[in-house]
């Protein structure tokens, strides 16, 4: 089962990579078809009549024809791009339920495991909001893009093989804490993308042509963007609350205090602090909503520094990271 587990994992990262370039695809053809409408459109009027061989009907429909030819193209790779998200999702659900069978436990028990859990929680969570939203798709290439990244990174650098938990991780609160802050870190990991993405479309939208301009423009609607960022987070914040707050039961319970300023708990609370502060100012109307923006940015980098940089930099009685 280990080896399977394993193996799913890698044809996961494929399908993220493939979906990643479908993706990529329905961006080219999209600007393809806007590049070639345009000189379609300046066609218009300029024809002579029937003796002088020129017509306005003949460029104006073959310009169309191209361009609707482009854009079902177009729609064509997004769909195949959502397809094999999909199946990238049903592989890699696969993956960790073999991993827990294998290790006879749910599979949170190191680095390696929480994050294929997270960026799974990510992934499905996409295709619900996708499901609900479709106008949202071209969004998909950021999301498989950061997919690839972290999936690919679990597999390659974090990997651990299958080992017993720690005698402090066998509780019944090991489901309840570890289920509720990877479901939470999931739904902030998706929610980071639409907020990067509001940022570049809406410099986009106010006339900057900086260097994400061929893909800001591709882009859906800021407005869309930052609705989608703000309606993820409020979602994850209470799950994420309350996974902070089983914590602490928990350490009361095995460790004898239910707050020590562990570097992992220190790291929550930052992140809950900053989680808070995002949501308090996208309900402020004085505050822009690309400062709100930022705050939920910087709160997902701290959970990468919680996730990342604690594991492998500090020691605490959380230091269950799994890496040598």
């Amino acid at each position: 089962m280990s080896a399977l587990s394993d193996q799913l994992v890698s044809f996961a990262i494929l399908a993220y990579l493939v979906a990643m370039i479908s993706h990529a695809v329905e961006y080219a053809l999209g600007n393809a078809r806007a590049q070639s409408a345009a000189p379609a459109r300046e066609l218009v009027g300029a024809g002579v009549g029937a003796a002088g061989g020129v017509t306005p009907e003949t460029p104006v429909a073959n310009g169309a024809s191209a361009a609707e030819r482009t854009a079902r193209r177009a729609r064509l790779a997004g769909l195949v791009a959502v397809a094999v998200t999909a199946l990238g999702v049903l592989l890699h659900l696969g993956a960790l339920v073999t991993r827990g069978i294998a290790a006879d436990r749910m599979p949170w028990g190191n680095m390696y495991e929480f994050v294929l859990t997270v960026t799974w929680i990510g992934v499905a969570a996409w295709l619900v909001v996708l499901w609900k939203r479709p106008q949202l798709r071209r969004l998909g290439l950021f999301l498989s893009l950061v997919m690839v990244l972290l999936v690919a990174t679990a597999e390659l650098v974090l990997y651990t093989p299958i080992v017993p938990l720690v005698p402090a991780l066998n509780s019944y609160w090991f489901v309840i804490h570890v289920s509720t802050i990877v479901f939470a870190s999931g739904i902030f990991l998706l929610g980071a993308v639409p907020a990067v993405a509001f940022l570049m479309r809406s410099g986009y939208e106010r006339g900057r042509r900086s260097f994400p301009y061929t893909l800001a423009k591709r882009l859906p609607a800021a407005a869309a963007l930052e609705r989608l960022t703000f309606v993820l987070h409020a979602f994850a914040f209470p799950i994420f609350t309350f996974a902070v707050i089983a914590g602490a039961i928990w350490a009361e319970a095995a460790w004898g205090r239910p707050w020590g300023w562990d570097p992992k708990e220190t790291w929550s609370f930052i992140s809950w602090v900053i989680y808070a502060g995002y949501l308090h100012a996208r309900a402020t109307p004085s505050v822009k909503r690309n400062v709100a923006t930022w705050l939920a940015i910087v709160g997902f980098l701290t959970m990468l520094m919680n996730l990342f940089g604690v594991n492998i930099f500090f020691e605490g009685l959380h230091s269950y990271g799994g890496l040598d």
